[in-house]
């Protein structure tokens, strides 16, 4: 039975209390928030569970084994680094960490120690995406043409980061984790309208070799929400739309198809379109699926896909997003 604490009961950390104390190899003893409302709501909901303000307290106690964050990014690197030094698993909400510096130095404690350090990509752990992996893995879309994705709503707007870091974690993770290929370099795009230099709106380019591209919409001031990723493939197409109830993939019987004649004007293009099909997906909360995986590899000692590593990869391409915003959308090498 692994025993979990959780630091921050604000938004997300009310899932990972509910979730975690919901399986049959863990439960949540502890519970740390500054907010005397929060402690309130716990004792609340769940009166066997401890409440604490200090996160010190809780990372020592020898009745931890594991600790979850849930607080902002600003708080991660020390938060992660107390409780890895006090020798406890670590799950940490994204973005894993504020730079690449501080991730690098996590992952090598984490790995020093002998510790599960995992990052918080649930979007990984959802029905849609593993169903994405496995079309991509079995080559059933072919060669991969390209990767575009679409993050947008009104609000909410975020006081201590851009939109980038704010939404873009999640779709860079799900390209991190479907793709095979290792991004060459990143541009970025954006506008602050407010004046507090944390800009609202951003696109963002991301390079590969062999012609692979990878674009993202990410928008705090759009009408409606959307919640899209289209990705182009040598044989087929695919679309997810997270917010549709049923059919949220549907992969396309459609391509192009060249050949080149003797002449630059004599190049022959063909257009393929087929049928279109929704596969089934599985019907399960993905944060409890990631829950039981932190646990199960903690038990067995497995290192995780959702590892130090995926969370620094995807914090490199924040980075370089945000210095590519400041050079008005220079190429930055990855």
């Amino acid at each position: 039975m692994l025993k979990v604490g959780v630091i921050g009961y604000g938004y997300w950390g009310p899932n990972l209390v509910r979730n975690f104390n919901g399986l049959a190899n863990a439960e949540v003893l502890m519970v740390c928030d500054p907010s005397l409302q929060a402690q309130n709501k716990v004792k609340l909901a769940y009166p066997h569970i401890d409440v604490v303000s200090d996160a010190k307290a809780l990372i020592s106690s020898s009745k931890i084994d594991a600790v979850a964050i849930a607080t902002p990014v600003s708080t991660h690197f020390e938060l992660v680094k107390n409780a890895l030094e006090e020798g406890k698993h670590v799950f940490v909400e994204k973005p894993f960490t504020e730079t690449v510096a501080q991730g690098e130095e996590l992952v090598e404690l984490a790995e020093k120690k002998k510790l599960t350090l995992v990052v918080d990509h649930t979007y990984l752990f959802t029905g849609a995406v593993k169903k994405m992996k496995q079309l991509i893995d079995e080559g059933a879309l072919g060669k991969i043409y390209y990767f575009d994705s679409m993050r947008v709503n009104l609000g909410l707007f975020q006081h201590d980061v851009n939109v980038i870091w704010d939404l873009a974690p999640h779709d860079l993770s799900i390209m991190d984790y479907l793709l095979k290929n290792n991004p060459i370099g990143i541009s970025a795009n954006g506008i602050a309208h407010f004046g507090n230099d944390l800009h609202n709106i951003a696109y963002i380019t991301v390079y590969f070799q062999d012609n692979l591209i990878a674009h993202f919409n990410v928008n705090w001031l759009s009408p409606v929400k959307v919640r899209s990723t289209l990705i182009g493939g040598e044989k087929k197409m695919l679309t997810w739309n997270d917010l549709e109830a049923d059919e949220k993939i549907k992969i396309y019987d459609k391509g192009v198809d060249v050949k080149n004649g003797e002449g630059i004007h004599d190049i022959l293009v063909s257009y393929r379109s087929g049928d279109m099909w929704a596969p089934r997906l599985k019907q399960t909360e993905a944060l409890k699926e990631e829950a039981e995986y932190f646990v199960k590899c903690v038990e067995q000692n497995s290192p995780p896909f959702n590892d130090g590593h995926s969370g620094l990869r995807v914090v490199k391409l924040l980075e370089a997003s945000s210095e590519s915003l400041k050079s008005e959308g220079k190429i930055i090498k990855i």
